[in-house]
């Protein structure tokens, strides 16, 4: 009796330390995840217009995350593997840059010329012509930027741009997920001055910006909130904050302004079907980043493929789906050109055009 109750003293007291351990060694403070209640987008008829797309470029480009377009009609396109790649008009595709870096992100075209990227890997907002590249901002407020995301430039030069957490890295994302905190901001560059300044803050996962068509406001995706916020940069509302499309059915990744002046954004399905209990529970939140291994299982990008169009009033006006992510997988960017939509992905190795006309 004596050796069957030390056992179970043992057994309890390793439990508790395990408890112990997890909850404060923890890499997180969670908070529980606001989840997406059904909205007009999650019920409407499902479509495979995705599969339509022609694949540029297939074969040679690693997940190309997101798309510009100068210009001249000239395509870039960021890659896994460090390249900034373009296509040509003529249908050649040129190694442009190489950047080398696991993680480019967002890309825009500069008014002056040149190219615009965000490098996560080391955390800076890159500006690239022919002559070279010239790191723009890589510190603020004191601190190494972890997260440069997408970035926009005005007709007046400032360049916004996003940081998608001040606390995790892009190889640790899942634990910002998991954290469900606000550690996202919106950064605003001025060359002139070549500083620095806060535009927003408390952002969950900021990601895809883009200015309306007159410049009067700015939009900034929260990827983690399944929400797009419209910032006012013109009028009376200046410098205020409001909901611009909200209960997504999918977290938004980059957004574009199309030639109309609605925008098109991309739609990533960052939670499993079924699995969604994980973010109700900060128990199973702390266990999960304490073993990595079970992310896996609970978290990450589906094959699923979805991107919206929504007008400049946050009305959304249409929706465009591979929901099994036949042909067209996990799509991280949507951009209008020339009545046609270009599409970036973290999971093809090639453009998707699919023509609108």
């Amino acid at each position: 009796m004596a050796l069957k109750n030390s056992f179970w003293l043992f057994f309890l007291g390793c439990l508790i330390a395990i408890t112990l351990e997890i909850i404060f060694f923890s890499p997180i403070s969670p908070d529980l995840l606001q989840l997406p209640v059904a909205s007009s987008v999650s019920v409407s008829p499902p479509n495979n217009q995705l599969q339509r797309v022609t694949k540029l470029g297939e074969g040679l480009l690693k997940a190309p995350e997101d798309i510009a377009v100068d210009e001249n009609g000239i395509l870039y396109t960021a890659t896994r593997d460090g390249w900034i790649r373009r296509l040509h008009r003529n249908g050649s595709w040129e190694n442009w840059k190489n950047l080398q870096s696991q993680g480019l992100l967002g890309i825009s075209t500069a008014k002056g010329g040149g190219l615009f990227v965000c490098d996560s890997d080391k955390g800076s907002l890159l500006k690239l012509t022919e002559d070279g590249i010239t790191v723009l901002a890589s510190h603020f407020d004191g601190s190494k930027i972890k997260i440069a995301d997408d970035v926009i430039e005005s007709s007046d030069g400032s360049i916004y741009f996003s940081v998608a957490s001040t606390k995790f890295s892009l190889h640790n994302w899942y634990l910002d997920l998991l954290e469900a905190k606000p550690h996202g901001q919106l950064l605003k560059y001025d060359p002139s001055t070549d500083q620095t300044s806060l535009v927003l803050d408390g952002l969950y996962f900021a990601n895809g910006v883009a200015l309306s068509k007159d410049e009067d406001f700015l939009v900034v995706c929260e990827t983690f909130r399944f929400r797009c916020l419209k910032y006012w940069l013109k009028g009376e509302t200046k410098g205020e904050t409001e909901i611009f499309v909200d209960n997504l059915p999918a977290g938004p990744d980059n957004i574009n302004l199309a030639p109309d002046g609605s925008f098109w954004i991309a739609l990533v399905q960052i939670i499993y079907e079924g699995r969604e209990f994980v973010h109700t529970s900060k128990a199973l939140k702390h266990v999960i980043a304490n073993f990595p291994e079970l992310v896996k299982y609970v978290i990450g990008p589906t094959k699923s493929a979805a991107v919206i169009n929504v007008g400049a009033n946050g009305n959304i006006l249409k929706r465009f789906g591979d929901p099994n992510g036949t042909v067209m997988s996990f799509v991280t960017s949507a951009l209008e050109f020339q009545d046609h939509l270009y599409l970036g992905s973290l999971n093809t190795d090639f453009v998707g055009k699919l023509p609108l006309k």
